[in-house]
């Protein structure tokens, strides 16, 4: 007796779409970057290469006034998180554990069963980093209406003053410098000025 298309389709093997997401997994704030340089260790020693393709602890570049100079750094985008590309199908099991049990690792988002995030969320939390390379300088430390400041730039160095607006979007604020006892409006950068 032959065999509906719908029987057939119903005793097929469900057949599972292989495509790669990226997994959140949770470590001990302050070892990102440590935990990261295992896991990739991990993957070339089990050769875990063709399901595991990036291992990412997302960071920008920022920079702060010390002493007059301004000094770069990389700050933590996601503070206790380290991203990992892999594909969907292939995150389980022993690959989870031994990531897992690795020295200050907590867990997969999802525990036993990681949990892909969303494109949308990947793509955001990648992008961050992506948008703060490409528009060069972020200050660590936020400025703040009515904060007192010593610029360290541009004809007014040594003078302070006192913000009285904040232009993020093009990185620069409004101080109110006192020259001759008068109070003048000055436009500076935010790499202009110290905070005192």
């Amino acid at each position: 007796m032959a065999k509906s298309k719908k029987e057939e389709a119903l005793e097929a093997p469900k057949r599972v779409v292989e495509e790669r997401r990226w997994y959140a997994l949770r470590v001990i704030s302050g070892h990102e970057k440590k935990i990261k340089e295992r896991i990739e260790l991990e993957i070339e020693r089990s050769n875990w290469k063709d399901f595991i393709f990036q291992v990412v602890v997302p960071t920008e570049k920022v920079y702060k006034i010390r002493s007059g100079r301004k000094v770069a750094q990389e700050r933590n985008l996601l503070p206790g998180y380290v991203l990992i590309e892999a594909l969907n199908t292939r995150l389980h099991g022993d690959v989870v554990k031994t990531i897992s049990e690795m020295p200050n690792v907590v867990y997969f988002l999802g525990k036993d069963n990681p949990t892909p995030m969303t494109q949308a969320e990947a793509n955001r939390l990648l992008g961050i980093a992506d948008e703060s390379l490409a528009s060069g300088e972020t200050i660590a430390e936020p400025f703040l209406v009515g904060e007192t400041v010593k610029i360290i730039d541009g004809p007014f160095t040594d003078f302070t003053g006192e913000i009285k607006e904040i232009y993020e979007d093009k990185r620069k604020l409004k101080v109110i410098v006192k020259i001759f006892g008068r109070g003048t409006e000055v436009m500076l950068g935010f790499l202009q000025v110290e905070k005192i």
